[in-house]
């Protein structure tokens, strides 16, 4: 890590907080950091610390899940997986009690259920937390995969993706009709008790201070519980991903030799970690903070 020039640059990295979760992985000689980020944010999250920033300088290439400026192929996967076939609809899917939750949940958001009627109720429950968090000035478009991706324009580094919308979206298919009802009414009663709000607003605080045991403990709340959504969480969400993404960070290691890898904070956390899955396949994980 190289030294700050100047007491006046050593001061001012001394006044940006450590966020999030920094791993360093090495193999033949070749570094590359892990970073663990969140998907929406605030302004006054940046700039990142001075580490992050240092590590993204250093490395070759910028890695995330997904370029976020592909809105298009995101807009088709969602297209697909998110919606039903035409002339169907929640009213034709949903039990009428579910129906009358979702009504009273959009009710209360001055929203019709004409504006959601032809979204699959997983994706009806994301955007109703997304919503949530929105009241809380938490915004998608200020995500730290955005901010990640401009410092490697400036700096002219290419980016490679480890996945595509297409395939991350096509996991919510994976959840049956009932799954996807039982799914909604989670999120609705986690929308109405403010545990959701709790979780996703706990879980960037503690990003915000790199409170690593308090990431750890909401890491474990999310994926607990004989609930749907902390079993697809911990099976599909993290459990199928983090050996593919694991798979083509090597692969990534071996070709673009040193990156910067930004992925959600989750995949970094845990015995079945992407960090610790790496450790297990000979590479040298080195916890940063």
């Amino acid at each position: 890590m190289s030294i700050p020039s100047t007491l006046s640059q050593a001061q001012e990295d001394s006044t940006v907080p450590r966020r999030g979760v920094l791993y360093r992985v090495r193999h033949h000689g070749v570094s590359t950091y892990l970073f663990g980020t969140i998907h929406v944010g605030k302004q006054n999250f940046y700039p990142l610390e001075p580490e992050v920033s240092r590590a993204l300088a250093e490395a070759r290439t910028l890695v995330l899940e997904l370029d976020v400026r592909a809105n298009d192929d995101f807009q088709l996967a969602l297209g697909k997986y998110g919606s039903y076939p035409a002339g169907q609809g929640l009213r034709d899917h949903l039990s009428p009690a579910a129906l009358a939750r979702l009504q009273a949940a959009l009710d209360r958001n001055g929203m019709t259920l004409a504006s959601v009627d032809g979204f699959r109720p997983w994706l009806v429950a994301n955007i109703l937390v997304g919503m949530e968090m929105e009241k809380l000035g938490y915004q998608r478009s200020k995500g730290v995969e955005g901010f990640l991706l401009e410092a490697a324009l400036r700096q002219q580094k290419p980016l490679r993706e480890l996945e595509t919308a297409e395939y991350q979206l096509s996991l919510f298919d994976g959840l049956s009709a009932t799954q996807q009802e039982r799914y909604l009414l989670e999120n609705l009663d986690d929308i109405d008790s403010g545990a959701a709000l709790k979780k996703s607003a706990g879980l960037i605080d503690a990003w915000s201070a790199a409170d690593r045991v308090r990431m750890a403990e909401l890491s474990r709340e999310l994926t607990t519980g004989d609930s749907v959504s902390a079993r697809f969480m911990e099976q599909t969400l993290l459990g199928k991903r983090n050996p593919e993404m694991a798979a083509n960070i090597e692969t990534i290691m071996a070709r673009e030799h040193s990156a910067f890898v930004g992925i959600g904070l989750l995949h970094l956390l845990g015995e079945n970690s992407v960090p610790q899955l790496l450790k297990r396949r000979g590479y040298e994980v080195e916890q940063v903070y």
